[in-house]
């Protein structure tokens, strides 16, 4: 029913760029949080950077000052601009949204795909 779609994803080297999108589709009736998740091989799942509808944000320690979350809510889309990338940024990088789905009265949290970002030394 919700459908979210990553992209961005690509090799750099350090101290290079690289800008993840992340659209939802699907029946959504609103989206309340969005965020940056990623997992490096070997590693646990962790939290990268939120936003919520009202566009307050919420990074790691990690990536605070490098990277930087915007959503567009008119396109129930969340960026990510990372900077200054570093090789210990490398990880599949998720996308996920608490979704609202049209007809129901429960908020659900759906994941997209990945997209990898492998940054070299």
């Amino acid at each position: 029913q919700v459908q979210l779609m990553e992209s961005g994803g690509d090799m750099v080297q350090a101290g290079g760029s690289l800008r993840l999108s992340c659209a939802a589709s699907g029946s959504i009736f609103s989206i309340n949080a969005m965020g940056w998740y990623r997992q490096a091989p070997g590693k646990q799942r962790e939290l990268v950077a939120t936003v919520t509808s009202a566009g307050s944000t919420n990074y790691a320690d990690s990536v605070k000052g490098r990277f930087t979350i915007a959503r567009d809510n008119t396109k129930n889309t969340v960026y990510l601009q990372m900077n200054s990338l570093k090789p210990e940024d490398t990880a599949v990088y998720y996308c996920g949204a608490a979704v609202m789905v049209t007809g129901r009265g429960t908020t659900t949290l759906y994941w997209g795909q990945g997209t990898q970002v492998t940054v070299s030394s």
